[in-house]
This record gives structure tokens, C-alpha cells and sequence, in this order.
């Protein structure tokens, strides 16, 4: 009995070792990372949207503008050395990297067994969903306060455009779920984009799923929207449908009345309320946070709860913002005597990035329920 016994083991199927190796579990963690990344990567559209750069042996990473240059004429036997008024004119902009983001989970070793794949793999998806999401909250937080403010150029006599807010209709908060006042929002923002020079290369429009479902239903067919595609992919909100150039994105982590993605209650003349469809999860409508004064680990300025009071959309180019990542999203698993002290495997999902806004020009604000740069909607 004991020969057939090791003739069986011998024989056994490991399907988590590496080529029939010793280790039974070396490909199970590589099957978590992937899924870990692929939650990430499926989750956060920011990221590709704006200006990322990777950082090494350093906390903070420089940006350099450069403003607009002049044309004169020459002289005859004049020397030329360079324009007479110092043009083009620099300024720079640094963006630090925040504190370590980490989300985890601990997995008990009794309560799962070779055959259960799928227990890691939902948790490494929940895992990059969480770090998607508040990758994405922060970017588009830097985007709403590039709107706001003017360019970073003060040479005198070499006045550079700045950030632009754009009231959707005339009226009450309610008009950021017109349609057609969201598509005439989009050719205005179009428009100042084009005054302010701004390449016509990559720009987004990022707005909250039920404006994004409005729009498509009220304007989708009538020739107003250019699409690339028909049918599903105009439903799915990943930049299939297109105003004025402008592809659109919907996402519930924009800042939108003070909350993230959606708004749930009564309307009032500032702020509307939509009616909450019922067994929501607390992530669902959670209000900005106020970053000074909440969250530790911050180290860039993202802007407070009541400066996104009457924010309900972003329409930008790719260099209004940056993310700079000093690590990249990583998972990473307890092992060795760690896991037999514990009986059980620690699971985490990290990385360290910090956002800020670079070229204002590049941001267009979508406001309702006040003027622009009204209580709630001023530059930070």
C-alpha cells in the first residue's frame, strides 16, 4: 500500500505548481496579482487622461511651462541674441507624491483550499478597485481645481490664459441633467478651448452616470453626438461617444454637488437631489472629502467638501493635470513564517501617487445652480 501510495503522488496533478515544481501555490499568487491589476486597470480611467510620470529616488517631480513666444522684425546689422522682450517666459509647477495608499485583506488558511481560486481572485479585484477608485478621485479633484485658477506665467506683459468654468443652462441646478443644455455646455467649452490654443488632442469630457445616460437618449440620434461606434459601446460611458471632438467618459468619481458621482434627496434651487433607487451601498453619494482636515497621508492640496458645491462636470486635455507615481499599483503576500505563525496570508494592494493641476487652460468646470466663481464654485 505504501508503494501505491507514492506511486499516486508521483502522479498527482498540481495545477498551482510552476512546470510540476515543489512549490504547489507558486502560480495561485501570480493568479492574484493579475487579477488585482486587471480590477485596477478596469476601474481607473483617470490615469490615462492626464499628463503620468513615473518618480524615482525623489519625493516631489518638477513641471516646467513654458509660455508663448513673440515674432519681430530684424534689423539690419542688428545682432540677433534672443527676442528683446525675453520671451518665451517659464514657470514651474511641483507635485509631491502623498503617503503610501494601501488597501488589504487577510485570508485564513483553513478556510480555503487548493480548489478555491476564485476567494483570491474577488478579493485582489475588490482590492484594485478600491486604490481605482481613489486614484481616479484624486485626479479629477485636480482637474476641477485647474478650472479655477489662472496660468502659473506672470511675466509681465505676457498674460497666459487660465482655467474656465461654464454654467450649464440659466436657472436651477436641475439644468445638469438637460440634455441639451449639456451639449450646448460642450461646444462652449469647445470653443474657449480653441481661444485659449489648446491642443484639440486628447481632450475628455468626464461626467456622472445619470447625465451620461440623459444625454445619449435625448441627443444620441438626432446628429448632434458623432459616434465611432453604434449600439453597446455607446452605453458603456468609456469614450465611444464624442460632442464637439470632445470624447465622453462617465464616472462616479467626479466631485458632482459636493458628493462623488451622484446626489441623492430633494431638489432644491442649488443643488438637485435625484430620488435614490433604494438598498444603496454607503460608497454610493459619499461626500468629498475635506482633505485638509480628514485624511492623513495627503501632502497636495485636493480642495474641501464645500468648494465642489455646484461642480457637476469636467471637460479637459490631457496636460491640465499630472500624476506622478512613485510606485506603481503592486500586490504583494505574506509568506514563510509569517504565514505559519498566522495560519493565513496577508493580501495587499499598494502604490504612492500625488496629483495636481499643471496648465489651467487645459480644464473646463461644468457648473448648475450658480455664476461661475459664485460661494461653493470659487477658486481654491
Amino acid at each position: 500500500m505504501a508503494h501505491q501510495s507514492s506511486d499516486l503522488t508521483t502522479k498527482l496533478t498540481r495545477p498551482g505548481a510552476d512546470n510540476g515544481g515543489n512549490d504547489p501555490r507558486a502560480l495561485y499568487l501570480k493568479l492574484f496579482s493579475g487579477e488585482m491589476f486587471k480590477g485596477f486597470q478596469h476601474n481607473a480611467i483617470a490615469r490615462d487622461l492626464v499628463m503620468r510620470r513615473t518618480l524615482k529616488n525623489g519625493s516631489s517631480l518638477q513641471f516646467i511651462y513654458t509660455g508663448r513666444t513673440t515674432a519681430e522684425y530684424h534689423t539690419p546689422g542688428n545682432a540677433i541674441l534672443g527676442n528683446t522682450d525675453g520671451a518665451p517666459p517659464v514657470a514651474q509647477k511641483t507635485i509631491t507624491v502623498d503617503d503610501l495608499l494601501i488597501s488589504s485583506a487577510f485570508v485564513y488558511e483553513l478556510d480555503e483550499t487548493l480548489a478555491h481560486y476564485e476567494l483570491r481572485g474577488e478579493i485582489s479585484r475588490k482590492i484594485g478597485y478600491a486604490l481605482a477608485e481613489k486614484y481616479d478621485r484624486l485626479i479629477f479633484r485636480a482637474v476641477t481645481r485647474a478650472a479655477r485658477k489662472a496660468s502659473p506665467i506672470t511675466k509681465a506683459n505676457f498674460l497666459e490664459p487660465g482655467g474656465t468654468q461654464i454654467r450649464v443652462g440659466t436657472s436651477t441646478a436641475d439644468d445638469a441633467y438637460d440634455a441639451t443644455k449639456l451639449v450646448a455646455a460642450f461646444y462652449d467649452a469647445a470653443a474657449a478651448l480653441d481661444e485659449k490654443g489648446v491642443s484639440t488632442e486628447g481632450r475628455v469630457g468626464v461626467l456622472n452616470p445619470r447625465q451620461y445616460y440623459e444625454l445619449i437618449q435625448q441627443v444620441g440620434d438626432n446628429g448632434l453626438v458623432n459616434r465611432d461606434e453604434q449600439g453597446s459601446s455607446r452605453q458603456r460611458g468609456n469614450g465611444i461617444v464624442e460632442i464637439a471632438g470632445i470624447k465622453i467618459y462617465k464616472s462616479m468619481n467626479i466631485p458632482f454637488f459636493g458628493k462623488y458621482g451622484t446626489k441623492y434627496g430633494s431638489a432644491d434651487a442649488e443643488t438637485p437631489g435625484v430620488t435614490s433607487p433604494g438598498n444603496v451601498g454607503s460608497f454610493v453619494g459619499a461626500a468629498v472629502e475635506d482633505a485638509a482636515n480628514d485624511v492623513s497621508g495627503i501632502n497636495n492640496e485636493y480642495g474641501e467638501e464645500t468648494e465642489f458645491k455646484h461642480s457637476c462636470g469636467l471637460i479637459f486635455q490631457k496636460e491640465a493635470a499630472g500624476v506622478v507615481e512613485s510606485i506603481g499599483p503592486q500586490v504583494q503576500v505574506t509568506s514563510g513564517d509569517v504565514s505559519v505563525i498566522y495560519q493565513g496570508d496577508v493580501i495587499l494592494g499598494r502604490l504612492a501617487m500625488g496629483a495636481d493641476y499643471l496648465n489651467p487652460a487645459c480644464a473646463v468646470e461644468l457648473v448648475a445652480g450658480a455664476a461661475p466663481g459664485a460661494t461653493g464654485a470659487a477658486e481654491f
